[in-house]
């Protein structure tokens, strides 16, 4: 059977004039039957292929104030991008508007060597102050601690060596 774009919808027939609110539905899956999502999966043809697949993100998303100083400098290279474009099509034209957009132009280089400058910096100070932790730095930490603790452990049975010579050999077991 056909359905129109009403029906699809759950709306009224007669295009809302008894005030009705039409009906949320959930639309129909047009890759497979409207089943349940059990049968759905093994009523798939053997050719089937989904439109994508999903993966999981390669990089961790920005901290917050770095992608704030990203979106900033993008919007301000694409405005100086613009600027630049503007004047040397007004310089082709032989407009009055030329000498001005060069001018606005080398100002947004300015300001936008500024704003990726800010990028730069933003991300270096908030590394410094949240201290991003890589897996190799973390394991040499963990071999430094390690090694640390081994010293300590051989300072420490060196001293108790040391007190049983001092002590007149009364601490010890048998003689040599």
């Amino acid at each position: 059977m056909l359905m129109g774009t009403v029906e699809r919808r759950g709306a009224p027939a007669d295009d809302g004039a008894t005030g009705a609110v039409p009906v949320a539905r959930k639309a129909p899956d047009r890759d497979g039957p409207a089943a349940g999502p059990d049968s759905r999966a093994d009523e798939r043809p053997s050719g089937y292929r989904p439109l994508w697949t999903e993966e999981p993100a390669r990089r961790r998303r920005l901290p917050d104030p770095v992608r704030t100083a990203a979106v900033r400098a993008v919007l301000v290279v694409a405005v100086t991008l613009i600027l630049a474009m503007v004047a040397f099509l007004s310089t082709l034209a032989e407009s009055w508007l030329a000498f001005p957009m060069v001018l606005a132009s080398v100002a947004g280089t300015v300001v936008a060597t500024w704003g990726v400058l800010d990028v730069w910096v933003t991300r270096q100070v908030w590394n410094q102050r949240h201290g991003v932790v890589s897996v190799p730095s973390s394991t040499a930490r963990a071999m430094r601690r390690e090694r640390r603790r081994a010293r300590r452990l051989a300072r420490a049975a060196e001293r108790g060596q040391g007190r049983i010579g001092r002590r007149g050999g009364a601490g010890q077991l048998s003689h040599p």
